[in-house]
């Protein structure tokens, strides 16, 4: 199993070719079965080969040159690889949906190598307890269990309850595996509130996602944070600072970031990494965007771009991957296939694929810039004009700053180069304390007027960027977390009328 390797990898063992695998985020694996020579040393090769911004597939905001929001390359290997013997006949994938007016879970599990009289069986336990035992029948490779506890608990991020899952393949009185697991019970939703106003909906309630954006870079491993304990800071952190969502910013990460992101509580906007097009595009787009949030809402004189048969298949396939990837993690609400114009192209076609590929999230479509009409959010980037808002709210869609702030500090000793920058540039931390309280007020009040959500840039410094809230080594918080949280909780209260979820 290879965690993730960036980006084209080629597998051999003992000169028997494996296979290959395109794509830098997604987890893939080969069966090693017929070519292990018993009783001797085998020999295993890995190949890869990274074009990085010069390829047509995703790279994010990796760069061979780095430059500004362009940070240095990543090549190879760069999550955990494992090997494990599993059974012929077993199970691959669960997968939950809830509906909470018919107070139920369905558990898709998901299997290989059944036969059509194989069972599969559910025990579910809230803690140490048994809430649940289901067993049916599989039809394929597939079945559908419904998980009815007498009382279905919820996950939010104000109480992130997690049931646990143990899962039995039967054939007759045979165990022919069982796996550990977990689901999140939740629904999200875009509906209207008692004004009439659409909002980002969680469990039945209209809730405003505050939240960061998330690079999830290191400067000690780039993509690859030192340590779990590490990995588990910035979700720690951001939940510290009072805010209830994370984006996560043209990258996808570790499957136990998203597992500490559903254990901790936070609620996640998961981007599609920039591909094709994204660095090349991307200085013709800013000359066209002389006015940005005019120009996304009328059209502006952008062009969607026409990628060659290769990109767009790759595009189409990476972002597949990454949905069949993340499927089962509820913090998930909200997938972003498209960054302001980095690479963006069948806009309405893309969104629309992945709202019918999965109708249990919402679809941002896309994120800053050039809005086609399409996906469940009108989403603005307001770096400088935060109070600029849209005078007639979308039809249908909620309305949401999916970027704003961006307030520069350098902290001296704190620095990974000479110089940073920031879209605002602030001395001290007591000028930049108050100008975050000042935009954040202004936040505040286009809530009244429509405002679902906002999404702060961002969560940390990261190379020659210093508008973070804390900075690049983890090691200092601009402001602190107490304060912020104070801040940050009554937007989330006051916009929830009250509630807490």
């Amino acid at each position: 199993h290879f965690g993730a390797v960036d980006w084209e990898t080629e597998v051999w063992l003992n000169d028997h070719n494996l296979g290959v695998h395109q794509g830098g985020f997604d987890p893939f694996s080969f069966d090693i079965t017929g070519f292990v020579v018993p009783g001797s040393e085998q020999t295993l090769i890995v190949a890869v080969w990274d074009p990085t911004n010069l390829g047509p597939g995703a790279y994010g905001k990796q760069h061979l040159v780095p430059h500004g929001i362009r940070y240095t390359a990543v090549s190879g290997i760069w999550q955990t690889v494992w090997l494990e013997t599993v059974p012929v006949s077993r199970i691959e994938k669960l997968i939950s949906r809830t509906n909470i007016s018919a107070g139920e879970v369905l558990l898709q599990v998901e299997t290989l190598g059944a036969n059509p009289n194989d069972q599969v069986e559910a025990t579910v336990f809230a803690g140490d307890t048994i809430v649940a035992v289901e067993q049916g029948s599989l039809e394929g490779d597939n079945t559908v269990l419904r998980i009815a506890p007498e009382i279905l608990q919820l996950w939010s991020p104000n109480d992130p309850f997690l049931y646990d899952v143990q899962v039995r393949m039967i054939r007759g009185d045979k165990q022919l595996d069982i796996v550990q697991g977990y689901f999140g019970a939740r629904q999200v939703a875009i509906a209207e509130d008692t004004q009439g106003i659409t909002r980002l909906f969680l469990n039945g309630q209209p809730i405003f996602h505050l939240g960061l954006l998330d690079q999830g870079w290191w400067p000690d491993g780039l993509y690859t944070a030192p340590t779990d304990e590490a990995l588990a800071f910035d979700i720690e952190a951001t939940k510290r600072m009072g805010f209830n969502t994370i984006r996560k910013h043209v990258k996808v990460e570790p499957a136990r970031w998203y597992w500490h992101a559903d254990r901790i509580g936070l609620l996640v906007w998961q981007d599609m990494p920039t591909g094709d097009g994204g660095a090349n595009r991307y200085q013709q787009v800013l000359r066209q965007a002389s006015d940005v949030i005019s120009t996304q809402t009328s059209g502006g004189p952008w062009r969607e771009l026409v990628r060659s048969s290769e990109s767009a298949e790759l595009f189409k396939t990476e972002l597949d991957a990454m949905i069949d990837y993340l499927e089962p993690f509820p913090s998930i609400a909200a997938w972003v296939p498209f960054n302001e114009a980095w690479g963006q192209f069948d806009t309405d076609m893309i969104l629309s694929q992945v709202s019918e590929r999965d109708p249990q999230r919402l679809v941002d479509g896309p994120s800053g810039w050039f809005d086609t009409g399409t996906g469940d959010m009108l989403d603005l980037h307001a770096y400088h004009r935060e109070s600029e808002f849209v005078d007639q709210l979308p039809v249908g869609r909620a309305l949401v700053y999916g970027e704003f702030g961006g307030l520069g500090l350098p902290v001296k000793d704190h620095l990974s180069v000479g110089a940073g920058w920031g879209y605002t540039a602030f001395e001290n931390e007591s000028d930049f304390e108050s100008a975050y309280r000042e935009m954040l007020s202004v936040i505040e009040g286009l809530v009244s007027r429509g405002l679902a959500g906002a999404i702060y840039t961002q969560t940390t410094d990261v190379e020659s960027e210093i508008n973070g809230l804390i900075t690049y080594d983890r090691r200092v918080f601009k402001i602190p977390p107490q304060r912020l949280a104070k801040m940050n909780e009554r937007i989330i209260f006051k916009a929830a009328g009250g509630k807490v979820h």
